[in-house]
């Protein structure tokens, strides 16, 4: 194995020892991670094994709620004319039913597994950043919560989940309905988007040592590319919901055609999301699949770097596919056979990973448990929905069944294959993790059959309805037109399937026993490091990994590391601490200092959610107060996260001696605000795509650009912050005997030139009589200064939150990692800057 690190792994061959450990280790490890003691503790607690539960228990919420509002809308449909939901009631019911599937359950629900099952699986004391993780769930929660009470006081969205415009704007939606799923959304994008930072760092940084990628388990590369998906495709449902939002409130034409505006433009941004969103369900999934029927069939999964190859060439066409759903608005030809080729492209991959689970059930001895049936169920329903969307693909029968009840089929059978029943697999695999006592098998079976058998009879019939003539999204239809039988059928086989959840839930009553005397442990001989005996602190010592199956391959291993005879057998320091590694090698680089639990994650939660349902009733005062608390309770929770290190370095084991601190490129830290600015540039990038899209609509309304002198004022501006910027951290580095306050004064400096940038920018335009309502062009522009004065913004809390670290005397060159990351923030704000101004002024010319 090559160094990454300078790291020598002949040093593995000393593990596991068989050293005696210190008495009282065990305890003090026990103590450093314990759990609640009193009630409010477990709103504070930040443990992957509490907030992981939490959160798989609210996306099941949510689930359940969905579900309920499924079977009112069959209920309705189930005969012709019926009155047993208002219009407008239906409306707002099918609305908030697809909002909660896609946005408050699927999603959260696989990033939920994902910050309960890594650590343990990647042989990691905890996620990097624990409280980021928490922040992400109580937002995610509060909102999620308020955004659904938003229907019991017929305010809930009506427009459909995909809120087309104009069909939302304030000529046809004038109430704040709307509003509500414009700006509920914005607290799940924040939490996702947390969440896949979480996901990304903790996987490539935490792994136990030896657990290079070829020997990282699949559910964690799945994972990793859902994050990466998240990441690149999420930034465009921001962009989307804020530009309509402008627009209903500011009336900016964005989708006004009238104005140079054009609703395709929604299309193209919330579907280079909404189709790709698909597949970042789907692979958790395919993750979690690829991982249980190895222990259901009893041996190893076939082809396993060929699955990892296809889930990575699935989250790259993926990003291809998106005007898959716009075939029948009139596209060019040469899009529309592109995008139909990419479409039928996509299923390769997902047909490797089919066939990968087939051959491994073929090669082994299937044991038909709980996780089993849902495994294999799943399997055969996604490749029915698989089939249809190959369908679909081809346009001229897209062209006949779009809109109709043949899509809901289609759409149904991938989701609910490709991701529910996986996710009822995961459940009764993992769930003896944490419980006392596993969930009842007979019982399983039954609900695995009910929701079976429901699912078929529920949305089988719907192809025939579809090809028959009925469309989608209507409340009600006529009587005999052939439809009346099978509406009935599909009625009988929801609330089949409810059946089946309700018993899910009176079975997870009768045997849930959170974090008991003991859990119920490995009953189906899994092979991952997720098995081996573990407490809050996740595993005893953290081993050396020799293979994918760590458990089935290393006879002695549970043992040993129950006895702490590998790495970080305690807790040297007295504090919650936790191995990063290299990202390709697993090979340890420092030993990194994690969180105890607080409040300030939480009630930065509660403001942030309520920042944006506040603004949703223009509450504007309120609103804003609820958005300075959120920044203040973020700052204090930030403020102590970089404190000095009593040890330069510290023993790990086996007279292994690692860093206690890291800055720059090796540090978790450096990672998590590369990918948060990732995220910034993708939506700068997709509003510069808006951008020239409008002007190649309506290039007649376009106005010359302002002169070059504020061209050149506002890039000789942003060169001085980018200076400033680099200038800050290196001058700290330096540890001459005033590096702090000279770091601290370059650094805010580049923050007043980025803000003198902005404003500059600003006024040029408004000098040069552009008018944000009058056209595309002015919507456009004013919207990329206005992302680019959030970031500005940002920065200049930033430049203040520096100074007042070097007057508190926590500015040294001992710890740079806050200096670095404000530097690195500003730096990418005087990028974003020059790109607005460039693209602006330079194209299409004046």
């Amino acid at each position: 194995m090559s160094s990454e690190t300078g790291f020598d792994p002949e040093l593995y061959k000393r593990f596991p020892t068989q050293e005696k450990r210190p008495e009282g280790e065990l305890k003090q490890l026990e103590d450093v991670w314990c759990g609640p003691r009193r009630p409010w503790e477990w709103i504070t607690a930040i443990n992957n094994n509490f907030i992981g539960v939490y959160y798989v228990g609210a996306a099941m919420l949510f689930f359940v709620l969905a579900g309920v509002l499924a079977l009112l809308m069959r209920t309705q449909l189930a005969l012709p004319l019926n009155g047993f939901l208002p219009q407008e009631t239906y409306n707002q019911i099918f609305t908030m039913h697809g909002t909660v599937m896609m946005f408050l359950f699927a999603v959260p629900a696989v990033e939920a597994l994902g910050v309960l099952l890594l650590p343990q699986m990647l042989g990691a004391r905890d996620l990097p950043f624990p409280r980021l993780s928490a922040y992400a769930f109580w937002a995610y929660l509060v909102g999620g919560l308020a955004f659904f009470c938003s229907l019991f006081f017929g305010l809930a969205p009506n427009g459909g989940w995909f809120m087309y415009p104009p069909l939302t704007s304030m000529t046809y939606s004038p109430g704040i309905n709307a509003d509500f799923w414009l700006l509920g959304i914005g607290f799940i994008e924040i939490s996702a988007i947390a969440g896949a930072i979480e996901i990304i760092v903790g996987v490539l940084k935490t792994r136990a040592p030896g657990m290079s990628l070829d020997k990282l388990p699949i559910f964690a590369w799945a994972m990793l590319i859902f994050a990466c998906m998240i990441i690149i495709a999420f930034p465009s449902v921001i962009l989307s919901t804020l530009l309509l939002e402008l627009e209903r409130a500011l009336d900016w034409p964005f989708f006004d055609a009238a104005r140079g505006g054009d609703p395709v433009l929604w299309q193209h941004l919330f579907w280079f999301f909404g189709h790709p969103e698909v597949y970042i369900i789907f692979l958790p999934a395919a993750g979690a699949m690829s991982t249980i029927i190895p222990v259901v069939a009893r041996t190893r999964l076939v082809g396993y770097r060929m699955v990892v190859m296809a889930m990575l060439a699935t989250g790259f066409i993926s990003f291809g596919v998106w005007a898959h759903h716009m075939f029948t608005i009139g596209m060019p030809r040469l899009s529309i056979n592109y995008f139909s080729a990419a479409s039928m492209a996509v299923s390769v991959p997902a047909g490797v990973q089919v066939f990968a689970w087939i051959a491994t059930l073929a090669a082994g001895r299937m044991r038909f448990n709980t996780p089993g049936l849902f495994a294999v169920g799943g399997l055969v329903i996604f490749v029915m929905g698989g089939l249809t969307g190959v369908m679909v693909a081809m346009v001229p029968f897209d062209w006949q069944a779009h809109d109709s009840y043949f899509i809901v089929a289609h759409l149904h059978y991938v989701l609910i294959g490709g991701m529910v029943f996986p996710l009822f697999a995961a459940i009764y695999y993992w769930l003896p993790m944490s419980s006392a006592r596993p969930l009842s098998e007979r019982w399983g079976r039954w609900i695995f059959w009910l929701m079976f058998a429901g699912h078929n009879i529920t949305f089988l019939p719907m192809h025939l309805t579809g090809l028959m003539g009925m469309p989608r999204r209507v409340y009600t239809y006529l009587p005999g037109r052939g439809w009346d039988l099978l509406n009935v059928i599909s009625t009988v086989g929801a609330f089949m399937f409810g059946l089946a959840v309700l018993l899910w839930i009176v079975d997870m009553m009768r045997n849930f026993r959170l974090f008991g005397a003991r859990e119920a442990g490995n009953i189906y001989d899994g092979p991952g490091l997720e098995w081996l005996p573990n407490g809050l602190y996740s595993l005893r010592s953290i081993p050396v990994i020799k293979s994918l199956y760590p458990v089935w391959d290393q006879p002695d291993l549970a043992r040993d590391v129950a006895a702490g005879r590998y790495f970080l057998p305690g807790a040297p320091r007295g504090e919650r601490e936790t191995i990063v590694t290299s990202p390709l090698n697993a090979e340890p680089q420092y030993l990194q200092r994690m969180p105890r639990p607080s409040s300030w994650h939480v009630w930065g939660a509660i403001f942030t959610a309520g920042f944006f349902l506040i603004l949703t009733v223009q509450a504007y005062a309120a609103s804003v107060i609820s958005g300075l608390l959120a920044i203040y309770c973020i700052v204090k929770w930030c403020w102590n996260m970089d404190r000095p290190m009593a040890q330069a370095s510290v023993d790990i084991g086996g007279g292994v001696r690692v860093p206690t601190y890291r800055s720059g490129p090796s540090s978790h830290g450096w990672w998590a605000m590369v990918i948060t600015l990732i995220v910034g540039g993708m939506v700068c990038l997709l509003a510069g795509f808006a951008y020239v899209f409008l002007w190649s609509r309506r290039p007649d309304l376009w106005i010359a650009p302002p002169d070059m002198s504020g061209l050149i004022q506002g890039v000789g501006l942003l060169a001085v912050a980018g200076l400033c910027a680099w200038g800050g951290p290196a001058a700290l580095k330096l540890d001459r005997p005033r590096s702090g306050v000279i770091a601290a004064v370059l650094l805010f400096v580049g923050a007043a030139a980025l803000v003198a940038a902005s404003a500059t920018d600003f006024t040029t335009w408004m000098g040069a009589g552009l008018d944000p309502q009058a056209s595309g062009q002015g919507a456009t522009v004013f919207a990329l200064m206005s992302w680019q004065a959030l970031f500005v913004g940002i920065g200049a809390i930033m430049g203040v939150f520096a100074v007042a670290r070097w007057l508190f005397g926590l500015a040294s060159a001992a710890q740079p990692a806050t200096f670095e990351l404000i530097g690195l923030f500003l730096a990418f704000t005087a990028g974003q800057g020059a790109f607005v101004l460039l693209l602006t002024r330079l194209f299409p010319g004046g």
